[in-house]
């Protein structure tokens, strides 16, 4: 069984930083670009981030350029998501989703998804 497992969300005040990380099992994603959504209460899932499947290509929503940074390790089928300076607003569920297409930033681009970890920013 294919499965994407994140972890390391949590409470954190604001400027505080978390890393996300998103374990693989069931297959390798080495040839997939990698990504990061989240959805906050009452609003729809939105893009985050991406890495393409060598790690050479990165992509963020402006939103959270210059205090994200997305990453993976290949060897380990792990991806990871560290996330700096946060912010009230970035308190959300973040998922974890492969695609095969390069740098995508479009949901239904995406074949497999985790369950989601929760972030929450103190103000």
């Amino acid at each position: 069984q294919v499965r994407l497992v994140e972890s390391g969300g949590g409470l954190v005040q604001a400027g505080g930083s978390l890393r996300l990380s998103c374990a693989a099992t069931g297959r390798t994603f080495s040839k997939d670009a990698m990504g990061w959504f989240r959805q906050a209460p009452g609003k729809e899932r939105e893009y985050v981030a991406t890495i393409n499947w060598n790690g050479g290509n990165t992509y963020y929503a402006d939103s959270v350029k210059g205090r994200f940074t997305i990453s993976r390790d290949d060897a380990k089928n792990t991806y990871y998501l560290q996330m700096n300076s946060l912010k009230p607003e970035d308190t959300a569920v973040y998922y974890c989703a492969a695609t095969p297409y390069e740098l995508s930033r479009r949901e239904d681009e995406y074949d497999y998804w985790g369950q989601g970890t929760q972030v929450t920013v103190s103000s």
